[in-house]
């Protein structure tokens, strides 16, 4: 399959093909995250449908605080995995990535906002 037809053209048409493994590995990091972005989202709504017995305003804050984070999570994943692949790609190191900061803010805000809901 050539670099044409691949999509996004942005990261194939860039550097070499690389090791599979690589690029099986960057895929599979790719979908952790996506299963993470999915787990807060679905984490978000459960909280807002279930926790009826927590303080309205702080329950509908963290559930949107998880939502919210999901969301972002999955797009921030999917702009990873491209500049990841490119990298890859190009033999160049691997990017940074704000992934797990952007997660354990969200997950320690949520925690203290539930916190907060219990004892209301």
């Amino acid at each position: 399959m050539s670099a044409e037809s691949r999509f996004p053209k942005s990261v194939y048409s860039a550097g070499e093909e690389p090791d599979a493994r690589f690029t099986l590995s960057n895929e599979r990091t790719f979908l952790a995250w996506m299963r993470t972005a999915i787990a807060l989202i679905a984490c978000g709504i459960a909280l807002q449908l279930l926790g009826q017995q927590l303080h309205e305003v702080m329950r509908m804050l963290a559930a949107v605080a998880l939502v919210l984070t999901g969301i972002v999570l999955a797009v921030a994943a999917w702009f990873s995995w491209m500049r990841t692949e490119r990298a890859l790609r190009r033999d160049e190191p691997l990017p940074r990535t704000p992934l797990g900061l952007i997660l354990s803010i969200s997950v320690a805000v949520s925690g203290a906002l539930l916190v907060a809901a219990m004892l209301l």
